[in-house]
């Protein structure tokens, strides 16, 4: 879960923030409580044959500001997306949710994912809200369904291990993995940590993941540039 809280937000659970009351709107800001863009997430995503397995909700003491992420599950692959949450009563953040396999949210305000989408607290964005959640959520099934076509190609690749020493320097050289992940990586590939199933491009993705346990949640393009290159190796 890569909801971070160490600049001064503190842990709640979904019931005490429910009891955080925003200020009157005035003509140009309009405050959204927390808990209602989170009731209009879980409705969305629920319409649409999600599942929420997982969620961490932080709220600053004066409860002006708010951070949060959700754990999806689909019936595409067994796999998991996240959706995180950004909110203010105080004009300081923007609306936020972002989308993807890798998102981080901390209170100190970094706020990455593969999609992100921001809005003031006005009028219009409050009318707006529901149908830009819609907008983030309908295609969720289209990217579970690819990411797990994505993933059976990963699995029926063979590898070699002449091809993974290459793909693993490579990954360096554009600057995915230091130097010294090198030989992590390729430690994972011959004696895995988990079962990956055979030598193959499936083994390979998930010996860097290994590697960079922890540095995905931090920066979660990371992700991205290294399907990118496993991708390659596919076609």
């Amino acid at each position: 879960m890569a909801l971070m809280l160490h600049a001064g937000a503190n842990p709640v659970s979904y019931d005490e923030l429910r009891q955080v009351i925003p200020p009157p709107a005035t003509e140009t800001h309009v405050p959204i409580p927390h808990h209602e863009i989170i009731e209009l997430l879980r409705y969305t995503v629920g319409f649409y044959g999600h599942e929420i397995t997982e969620e961490h909700h932080g709220v600053t003491p004066d409860g002006n500001r708010y951070f949060g992420v959700l754990t999806l599950r689909s019936p595409y692959g067994d796999y998991q997306d996240m959706l995180g949450l950004r909110n203010s009563h105080d004009r300081t953040l923007p609306i936020g949710i972002a989308f993807g396999s890798r998102v981080f949210v901390c209170d100190n305000l970094a706020f990455s994912a593969d999609h992100v989408i921001r809005r003031k607290h006005t009028v219009k964005a409050k009318r707006e809200l529901p149908g830009l959640i819609t907008e983030i959520v309908r295609p969720l099934q289209d990217h579970r369904i690819a990411q797990n076509q994505k993933l059976l190609t990963y699995q029926k690749t063979p590898i070699s291990d002449a091809q993974a020493d290459h793909v693993a320097c490579n990954l360096y050289r554009q600057d995915i993995i230091g130097v010294q992940k090198i030989g992590d990586v390729l430690w994972q590939w011959e004696h895995p940590s988990h079962d990956w199933g055979d030598k193959s491009a499936w083994r390979l993705f998930n010996s860097a993941t290994y590697a960079l346990r922890g540095k995905l949640a931090e920066k979660p393009d990371l992700s991205k540039r290294l399907h990118e290159v496993i991708d390659g190796v596919c076609q």
